[in-house]
């Protein structure tokens, strides 16, 4: 099949596209009625809740829906050719040359026992023919071509050799290497911190207006497709609903669900106390278990008995605007200026006493030489000097990129590990130097974590209310089993679960519920302060606003202590009173929130600010791309441990940044900063994040 690089029609046409899969039980439709068209060098978003059918799409292009999946209507075409009729040959010779895909987690792709230029040199020689030579120089050209440092090494090295960030380009370089007229990007930043992520997008953009190649960009993050696409697919329960360029979308959406997913996303302005986030009510329905009508009915504000579920819901165009469509049958009746009203009034929070104390605190790590093959071990200095306080009803944010010690201080504050040096000081008991295990019960109980992933922290062969009465009975609560069944069906209360899921295994809850049973068991023992590592981060944005007002709720009832582990600065914006930010094991700044998020900046925290994707087109944004991956904790840079990679270190004269670390100086009402630059060059720095004056 000779390859048409003259071709200029649509690249990809997608009509009335129905996917199922087949059960021995069932057929279960996962995609109905789906159309899209990408023109060449169009970059299509494609975004909605897990489950909604965005990777099916993208599978189905690629004619890989395993052995269950059919197309059962509809056309896909091509560069104008039917791809459901192409045969395996046909489909084999446009796989990786003329339609390229690239996962989520890079290591799927890529082979653990096989060089990097091996890898990327067979995408030449098996599609192109090229020789072992010219197959090199190709692959040389393209790790340059996305920003890779010393490529002849790179090449020479395996995947577990190289960082996430870098394994994720290397994929990327991958499958650009034979120059596809259409690249799918299904999640390909979900893994990465918000830095590599901002680094990613911008090379996939820069490449993309480089090979002229047209993107489907699937994601949950609207701040991500904003940065990246032309135009926008919103898909609910295995349909598109509502689909348009970015700016019609963004700023005239048309369809409730879009609604709905905005006003439950965190964006500059929203305020926990006085403009909450508003979640989505009610859960995505099961493939068999969609309601007649609109598949978002039973969750919409504006549905009409008799009306929205009298039968099937066609798109239909939106006048005025090109290419603009909904699926909703009252988008001209509703009233889309009117404002968001909250489901209450809440009062701000009176911060207490201090309930926690960390003074200079270190965790070194000893790693043996014979891990490295012999010679010398080596000291990884996880912590260094960390110094914080947190009061009762407090929400302290720490944020930083991967490897940068949050997680050790919520392993040592937990006494999974003990300190190296320094003091930890709870409610006036030292515990740096307790292992968990000789905690007392009480003080075990007064500090919980909420995990990252609620499908790993739960028992699976336990059902939900045993797994929170075996915590009860842990933290010697209640006198008898009534008691504690008791206590049991008030914190699924205080969640906001049904009793009925007392009952439930895991397996039978969705992935917010099974958060919110983690939320439950964290609280078993009242808590007095909760760690919460990344808790909202693996779930949809609708259950992530619901999931965050649930623990602020919980927060103003039990007046605990929250330490929310994030790198999500837009969440953090929206909870925290104080945030810490770390990098390589220090803090490099510290204040409350609104003097954190406004200049001067730490130069981390202004690149950090920087790389956060934000869902609002009325945002005018610096952007910083940071140079480089954050340095190894084994072998950190002298002087200060940001300079390799700061952008403001020509403003510092000499070689101050190189030999000594910066101290931390308070510039103003608890704003910390742990950098050399001087007071007039931190009072010339820009807001990175301000409204744009035509908004």
């Amino acid at each position: 099949m000779a390859r048409d690089d003259n071709y200029d029609g649509p690249i990809l046409e997608i009509e009335n596209l129905s996917i199922s899969f087949m059960t021995r039980l069932f057929e279960i439709p996962a995609v109905m009625d789906f159309s899209c068209t990408v023109m060449p060098g169009e970059a299509m978003g494609l975004v909605g809740e897990s489950g909604c059918g965005k990777s099916t799409v993208a599978l189905a292009v690629m004619m890989d829906l395993g052995k269950n999946g059919h197309v059962v209507g509809g056309s896909m075409r091509f560069k104008g050719r039917e791809l459901t009729t192409m045969s395996n040959e046909e489909l084999r010779e446009l796989r990786g040359s003329e339609i390229a895909m690239i996962y989520q987690e890079p290591m799927a792709s890529l082979n653990p026992a096989m060089k990097i230029g091996r890898q990327l040199m067979e995408v030449p020689m098996i599609h192109e023919g090229k020789s072992k030579e010219e197959a090199y120089q190709m692959a040389l050209e393209v790790v340059s071509d996305v920003k890779l440092p010393d490529p002849a090494r790179i090449l020479d090295s395996y995947p577990h050799q190289i960082s996430g960030g870098q394994q994720q380009r290397i994929v990327i370089a991958m499958a650009l290497m034979s120059k596809p007229s259409l690249l799918i990007l299904d999640e390909p930043t979900t893994a990465l911190d918000v830095t590599v992520e901002a680094g990613i997008v911008d090379l996939v953009k820069g490449l993309g207006e480089k090979y002229g190649t047209s993107m489907l960009f699937i994601s949950h993050n609207l701040g991500l497709v904003l940065d990246t696409c032309d135009r926008l697919c919103v898909m609910y329960s295995g349909e598109a609903v509502e689909t348009g360029s970015i700016e019609d979308v963004f700023d005239k959406m048309r369809h409730p669900y879009t609604q709905a997913l905005f006003r439950s996303i965190p964006l500059p302005g929203a305020d926990k106390n006085a403009r909450p986030l508003v979640a989505i009510p009610g859960n995505f329905p099961l493939p068999h278990e969609r309601p007649n009508g609109c598949n978002f009915g039973p969750r919409c504000d504006y549905f009409e008995e008799g009306r929205c579920d009298a039968g099937d819901i066609k798109m239909g165009p939106i006048e005025g605007d090109q290419r603009h469509d909904s699926r909703c049958l009252k988008f001209t009746e509703i009233d889309w200026a009117e404002p968001i009203q909250a489901s209450q009034d809440v009062e701000d929070v009176v911060l207490g006493e201090v309930v926690l104390k960390v003074d200079d605190l270190k965790k070194y790590y000893s790693v043996s030489g014979s891990a490295f093959g012999g010679g010398e071990g080596k000291t990884v200095k996880a912590n260094e000097t960390l110094s914080f306080e947190a009061r009762e009803s407090e929400t302290l944010a720490i944020v930083g990129e991967s490897g940068c010690g949050k997680s050790t201080l919520a392993k040592v504050l937990m006494g999974l590990e003990t300190a190296s040096d320094g003091s930890v000081v709870l409610n006036g008991v030292d515990v740096e130097d307790v292992a968990i295990e000789d905690r007392t019960v009480e003080t075990v109980s007064q500090v919980q974590m909420v995990f990252q992933n609620p499908f790993d922290t739960l028992n699976p062969s336990m059902s939900v209310g045993n797994q929170i009465i075996r915590a009860l009975e842990i933290f010697k609560i209640g006198n008898s089993h009534a008691d504690r069944e008791k206590r049991m069906l008030e914190l699924l209360d205080l969640v906001k679960l049904p009793r009925t899921f007392a009952t439930r295994m895991p397996r039978q809850l969705s992935g917010g519920q099974k958060q919110r049973v983690g939320i439950a068991r964290a609280f078993a023992g009242d808590a007095q302060i909760v760690v919460a590592d990344e808790p909202v981060s693996a779930l949809d944005v609708s259950v992530q606003a619901a999931v965050t007002d649930l623990l602020m709720e919980i927060q103003r009832e039990t007046k605990m202590t929250l330490l929310f582990i994030s790198h999500d600065l837009s969440i953090v914006r929206y909870l925290s009173d104080r945030v810490m930010v770390m990098y390589l094991g220090h803090v490099v700044e510290m204040g409350p929130t609104e003097k954190v998020f406004a200049p001067p900046y730490h130069p981390y925290t202004e690149a950090l600010l920087s790389a956060v994707p934000i869902a609002d087109t009325s945002i005018e944004k610096q952007r910083i791309v940071l140079e480089g991956d954050i340095p190894s904790a084994m072998n950190p840079p002298s002087g200060c441990p940001f300079q390799t990679r700061c952008r403001w270190k020509t403003d510092v004269p000499g070689v101050l940044c190189d030999k000594e670390v910066p101290p931390m100086r308070t510039l103003s009402n608890g704003h910390q900063i742990k950098c050399h630059l001087a007071q007039d060059v931190l009072d010339r720095m820009e807001p990175v994040i301000k409204v744009s004056e035509d908004a």
